[in-house]
């Protein structure tokens, strides 16, 4: 029988085997292409590029002006403050009517929400105004409350209440019995229960009322500023876009027209971006 000789107790020439490259850092261009913030720079750099070389084949300016043209105008309002005062009477305006909106949402809301009179006078109020535009209603406006910013206020207010308390109850009724069972037996009253348990839970379709309700009011204004505007003789971009147009200055209705989405765009992608990174992305509600 052959002898072995003993087990060694440690093997010191085991061959490990090679996982290969573990981490490996991202290229600058896989890097560029994930950035959200340089992929629109790079799209609206082409649309640019695209509007200055139909404007430039066109050769007409005053059907279409070229883009170097426009920045030139917007450049040249904002140097003499024309388009930050305009800018700043219709922001201000808005303000107004988007905040008496929203509160006149927030109380129609909260009033469906404790009691089926309210839900039913709320449907019903909706299916009735929803549908009909502002700016159908800014004859009557100005008749009832005259020519000052009244009548703006009155037709901000309609297009921001019906999409904002729609949005709102559809998220109130979205949130489940068990969620207002826990705060019934928690002594929660209506109040509480509507800001404790109802507005956060109910937070993404708010904010997509809200985000609406923006959108709804700014267009609204703009078209409203260029009636009233030519009535009142005064008014924000949309009287300078109006004005202009009366003129025959092209590319100041395209430097106030471009005024208008960059205001729309800096709220979108600034306020309602922040807000919503702050609660329903921080909540855990959305990806």
């Amino acid at each position: 029988m052959r002898k072995t000789g003993a087990r060694p107790e440690f093997i010191r020439d085991v061959q490990q085997e090679s996982f290969g490259i573990i981490e490996k850092p991202l290229p600058w261009t896989a890097k560029a292409v994930a950035n959200p913030w340089l992929r629109k720079v790079v799209l609206l750099l082409v649309l640019a590029s695209a509007w200055e070389l139909y404007a430039t084949l066109l050769n007409n300016p005053f059907l279409m002006p070229r883009f170097s043209a426009t920045m030139q105008a917007f450049y040249e309002n904002m140097a003499n403050g024309t388009l930050f005062k305009r800018g700043w009477v219709s922001v201000r305006l808005l303000l107004v009517g988007y905040g008496a909106g929203i509160l006149a949402a927030a109380v129609l809301a909260a009033f469906a929400s404790v009691s089926h009179v309210g839900k039913d006078f709320l449907e019903t109020l909706t299916a009735m105004f929803n549908p009909l535009p502002a700016i159908a209603l800014l004859p009557l406006a100005m008749i009832w409350f005259g020519l000052g910013h009244g009548s703006l206020v009155f037709v901000l207010i309609h297009s921001v209440l019906w999409p904002v308390a729609l949005n709102t109850h559809s998220g109130f009724l979205s949130v489940s019995n068990t969620l207002r069972m826990v705060g019934r037996n928690c002594g929660l009253t209506s109040v509480q229960l509507i800001w404790q348990i109802l507005i956060p839970a109910a937070f993404p379709n708010i904010l997509s009322g809200l985000k609406i309700g923006w959108a709804f009011a700014w267009r609204t204004l703009i078209a409203a500023e260029l009636v009233f505007g030519a009535t009142a003789g005064s008014g924000g971009l949309g009287w300078f876009i109006y004005e202009n147009k009366n003129q025959l200055e092209i590319p100041n209705v395209f430097a106030g027209l471009f005024s208008v989405i960059l205001i729309g765009l800096l709220v979108e992608n600034i306020l309602f971006r922040n807000i919503e990174a702050r609660t329903i992305r921080r909540w855990g509600m959305q990806a």
